[in-house]
């Protein structure tokens, strides 16, 4: 199925990505930022705060926002 990702950590992107069925916010995390900690990230799916077992549907719009900047005072 496909989603909506928006990519806001580094350079950031937003692309359709392909996803399998019952895919929870947290996988897709994982899949997508490997190295990095969900706790320094804001997670939304449709534009609300997500769980990590929150299970992605079709067309669902998720965005990933570092709230940790590296190098910042």
């Amino acid at each position: 199925m496909k989603i909506l990702l928006i990519n806001n950590d580094g350079a950031g992107f937003a692309d359709y990505v392909d996803v399998a069925e019952a895919t929870t916010v947290a996988t897709l995390f994982c899949e997508k930022i490997p190295h990095g900690k969900p706790a320094d990230f804001l997670i939304r799916v449709n534009r609300l705060p997500a769980p990590a077992n929150q299970i992605l549907h079709e067309g669902d719009r998720v965005s990933i926002t570092a709230t940790k900047i590296e190098g910042a005072a």
